[in-house]
């Protein structure tokens, strides 16, 4: 009953999305209707006079215009490309399993099956429509899915023909976690969306609004004066026959959900609350692998290429440190929906791949500032080369200070970088005593005006997160401006060459490059987190060079230190504690503890 209920709003909805568009030809056809009038009217002698012959050729003549205009706008509208989201496309001879699953659960709901399977990078799935001419004619299938219609999108749009299934979109990440049995009642609902999918009114509203929607797109793009005068015109139309249909389109899309989740009830309903939970805990272990392992690597100009398998390694490793995750290990016995992958280690790699695009930017293809890195490479080939970077950049910015660089009669290299230059440097005064101003022994010395506007900016400067002393704002300043520059010009420099990763590589043609990446993980940090960051590298360097520690990759916090194989965890607090209050202490006591020598050099890259 709830089925009917909801197929029968959405269809409702779907015939006012239409009724937008016949009353906007009917608008387009009313002057032409009243031209012809006049026309036949003089012709046959009843509409005759001085005054008339004027209005029929003025009427005549914006009768043609309006043709002209609507003409325009509905070619552009026809001609646009609706946005495509960037994914991997699964050809069915790499995961005939998967196919079959989704074809048998699509027979058990009594719905289409989708046309294509393709996966994204990110925990999320739904139905896509590629049936637009500029999407590509795919491959034709070997057997109808929906009755009636070839296996074969791009078809003419004749009246009521039910149009060809959209392609079913899966979080790759589901398909390394989730196991086969929580993968299926997951999708349920999503496959069961391909039923009022195949009805023609909901249909032809879909396509009427995706076709409005790009026309927005295409007319806000910048281009020459004429054309940008005349586009501006058309985008007009067009917003507001978008806007006439928003709430009606939107309601429409709300039935189809609520039709096919209410399908979806007789499929694995137990299962699928319990894959749910599953879902969660994906999307929190892919977004912390996204942002403390992948983004490092990234920004290092390599990629690791299993990141999905290695969201099974952050979820397991969670499983172990959480007490309320603990039994979601025990359930990595069972089959994984991977292995409905012919290939499972290839499309990892091509997911990966996209996933560094979408995320950070990168360029399409591997090049030699572009590589693809293995977990066991990671430690050496990201984390070491990482904390060398930033301690090389730190000393860059303490020579740009004026910094010395002697760190001590013990030094065996007293020119050479050590940790101890940068522990003196941010703790060079007594503790509790502010700095004198104009200090010749201070090279970064900076005068305080005192005046009320100055403190406000300094207290506004410690709310925000800053360095609370003068060195350390300085040196977070120097390493923010030296970032920057670093950033710049790798932009300008960067290449994105277009090109797909093989036979399950992206879907390159499908989207627009130039605004890469659609979605940054984090915005710019701090001049405090970059300072803590370089500080943590350099004391990194420090232990590796001088007692025997090792890099190492934690699947939960990222880049590690080991010490004796052990991870060590109580880093953190006691840089901090250098950087914001100048006392040296707490650090010095564990690299004592730990037989660090802060007065060797350390190797840098």
């Amino acid at each position: 009953m709830g089925v009917e209920v909801g197929a029968q709003a959405a269809r409702s909805r779907a015939l006012a999305v239409l009724r937008v568009r016949s009353r906007a030809l009917a608008v387009a056809l009313l002057p032409a209707a009243f031209a012809v009038v006049l026309l036949v009217g003089g012709s046959t002698g009843h509409i005759d006079g001085p005054g008339w012959a004027v209005t029929r050729w003025t009427m005549s003549g914006f009768a043609l215009f309006v043709l002209l205009a609507a003409a325009g706008i509905a070619l552009v509208v026809a001609r646009s490309r609706p946005a495509v989201s960037p994914t991997v496309t699964i050809a069915e001879e790499s995961a005939p399993d998967l196919y079959r699953m989704v074809r048998d659960l699509a027979d058990r709901l009594e719905v289409p099956a989708p046309s294509a399977i393709a996966l994204t990078p990110d925990c999320d799935s739904w139905l896509e429509d590629r049936t637009h001419r500029a999407h590509g004619t795919p491959r034709p299938e070997a057997r109808d899915e929906i009755e009636g219609v070839p296996g074969v999108r791009g078809l003419p749009s004749a009246h009521r023909r039910p149009p060809a299934a959209p392609v079913l979109v899966i979080g790759s990440p589901f398909l390394w976690w989730m196991r086969v049995g929580e993968l299926r009642a997951v999708l349920a609902p999503v496959v069961a969306g391909t039923g009022p999918s195949a009805h023609p009114d909901i249909a032809a509203a879909r396509r009427f609004v995706r076709g409005l929607d790009a026309a927005v797109a295409v007319t806000s793009e910048p281009r020459g004066p004429l054309s940008r005068t005349v586009l501006g015109g058309v985008g007009r139309v067009v917003r507001l026959l978008l806007r006439s249909c928003r709430v009606h389109a939107a309601e429409m899309e709300r039935g189809v959900a609520a039709a096919a989740a209410e399908r979806a009830q007789a499929v694995d309903y137990g299962l699928r609350i319990v894959a749910q939970e599953q879902v969660g805990l994906a999307y929190a272990g892919w977004d912390r692998l996204l942002t403390r392992v992948a983004l490092p690597a990234w920004r290092m100009g390599r990629w690791p290429s299993r990141l999905d398998a290695g969201v099974v390694a952050a979820l397991t490793e969670l499983s172990r440190r959480d007490r309320l995750a603990e039994g979601f290990a025990s359930r990595l016995g069972e089959r994984p929906a991977c292995d409905l992958l012919e290939e499972p280690g290839a499309i990892d790699e091509a997911a990966s791949l996209l996933a560094a695009r979408l995320f950070h930017g990168g360029p399409a293809e591997t090049g030699p500032d572009w590589a693809p890195v293995d977990w066991d490479e990671y430690p050496d080939e990201v984390v070491d080369r990482k904390w060398r970077t930033d301690a090389a950049r730190l000393h860059r910015v303490l020579d740009a200070l004026g910094v010395s660089r002697s760190s001590g009669a013990g030094a065996s290299d007293p020119e050479g970088p050590t940790l101890a230059r940068v522990m003196d440097h941010l703790s060079d005064r007594e503790l509790g005593e502010p700095r004198e101003s104009g200090d010749p022994g201070d090279p970064v010395a900076v005068e305080r005006p005192e005046t009320a506007a100055y403190e406000d900016e300094d207290e506004d400067e410690d709310e925000d997160g800053g360095p609370e002393n003068e060195r350390s704002s300085a040196l977070a300043a120097g390493l923010s401006a030296e970032v920057a520059r670093e950033e710049a010009a790798a932009s300008a420099g960067a290449s994105a060459p277009s090109g797909s990763a093989g036979q399950v590589g992206p879907d390159m043609p499908l989207w627009d490059d130039g605004s890469l990446p659609l979605f940054p993980l984090q915005p710019p940090r701090t001049g405090r987190e970059l300072l803590a960051d370089h500080v943590t590298a350099m004391v990194c360097c420090a232990a590796m060079d001088t007692a025997g520690a090792a890099p190492g990759l934690d699947w939960l916090d990222g880049p590690s230190l080991l010490i004796n194989g052990e991870r060590s965890v109580d880093l953190g607090p006691r840089v901090l504690s250098l950087i914001e209050e100048g006392n040296p202490a707490p650090l010095r006591t564990w690299l004592l503890h730990l037989g660090i020598r802060p007065e060797k050099p350390v190797r840098l890259v």
